[in-house]
């Protein structure tokens, strides 16, 4: 009985297949006083050797801000700890470091000193992503991934991510097929510019079609495409907002982003990027979305999974951290690796930096 147990048991979790007969034979299977799972946790070398999930430097992705017209870091209120960033000396000095640390990747966004209601400076030649991307490129070549996002928010006038359009019957919506052609233009000039990988983050449908297209035509086969696949409609964007500069004027997002009462239409949406020529997808949120990261996990194991722990997620830690409440070191790492857990290959994560740092003490702090 034991051996059937334990072949049928091995046959199930290779399934992922949970039924009532996988829960009886593995009940049987682990019974007091057989087994005794505190054997495994009782000092510190042993609970390494078991651990399931690692967290390494080469997960994380670091969110830079990057302001046109700075000439010094700039504290984020909402962010305390982050900056928006000059293109100058002291954006290469804090990358340096990161870099320094085994930090490798970092994703930019910016904040032009112009804005219009087209959003014509995302897609400036000499923009300041445009920029920033050569300035960062001319200084660590290939030690350094430089991801963009790729979006309209932070560039329009009226901070919605796409182009406004007026209905007839006085009702404004966001015009989706005029909108990712001018996606595919930023997207094009990034490549120009040197970028590693664009990320489209205005969930407009056909975004990503566009922007592969764009890229193929323009001869950037070799630029990667993260996709924001899965972005919900979350209230924990407040801080990014404010640090951007990209609030909309009027209105919300929700006829674009997703609803946060969905999971299953994660599915839809990552199907459809994956088709379209998305080489990596993305859940945002992260931590209030981790069934929704399981989900795409399990459903799409051969597709690189990035997910976002979102301005509003690190807020919320940081106020906690900053009272006393939460213990910075174990509350930063758990967060992280309730992430990766859940089957995120890629962590944007504004505690990159901290994270890294402290990833040595986790053998000692869990």
């Amino acid at each position: 009985m034991i051996r059937e147990a334990l072949f049928l048991n091995r046959h199930l979790a290779l399934s992922n297949v949970v039924t009532i007969e996988s829960i009886r034979l593995r009940s049987y299977l682990f019974n007091y006083p057989v087994s005794r799972p505190r054997r495994l946790r009782s000092n510190m070398l042993i609970r390494n050797m078991v651990a399931e999930t690692m967290l390494r430097s080469d997960d994380f992705v670091m969110p830079l801000f990057i302001r046109e017209d700075i000439s010094e870091p700039e504290p984020i209120k909402s962010l305390p700890g982050q900056y928006r960033w000059p293109l100058n000396d002291k954006l290469i000095n804090f990358v340096d470091q990161l870099v320094g640390s085994g930090i490798r990747s970092v994703i930019l966004f910016g904040i032009p000193e112009h804005k219009d209601e087209w959003g014509s400076s995302a897609y400036e030649e000499h923009g300041v992503i445009q920029r920033a991307i050569r300035f960062l490129k001319d200084s660590f070549e290939d030690k350094l991934i430089v991801m963009a996002d790729v979006c309209l928010c932070e560039y329009t006038d009226h901070g919605h991510c796409g182009v406004v359009k007026k209905l007839p019957n006085g009702r404004y919506i966001i015009d989706n097929d005029s909108t990712i052609e001018l996606y595919a233009k930023t997207a094009v000039t990034y490549a120009e510019s040197g970028v590693d990988v664009v990320a489209p983050s205005g969930m407009m449908d056909g975004q990503v079609k566009a922007i592969r297209e764009a890229l193929d035509r323009a001869g950037f086969n070799d630029i990667a495409i993260m996709a924001y696949s899965a972005k919900y409609a979350s209230s924990f964007y407040g801080p990014f907002r404010e640090a951007a500069a990209s609030a909309p004027r009027f209105g919300d997002r929700r006829s674009y982003q997703m609803d946060p009462r969905n999971a299953h239409e994660a599915l839809k949406e990552v199907v459809m990027d994956i088709n379209e020529g998305a080489d990596i997808v993305m859940v945002k949120p992260a931590m209030l979305y981790l069934d929704v990261i399981r989900l795409v996990k399990q459903n799409f194991p051969e597709i690189p999974l990035a997910a976002y722990q979102v301005s509003g997620e690190y807020a919320m830690l940081k106020a906690a951290i900053m009272n006393g409440w939460l213990d910075e070191r174990k509350a930063i790492l758990e967060s992280l690796i309730a992430i990766r857990r859940a089957g995120a290959d890629l962590i944007i994560t504004y505690f990159a930096k901290d994270a890294v740092e402290y990833l040595s003490e986790v053998d000692r702090l869990f």
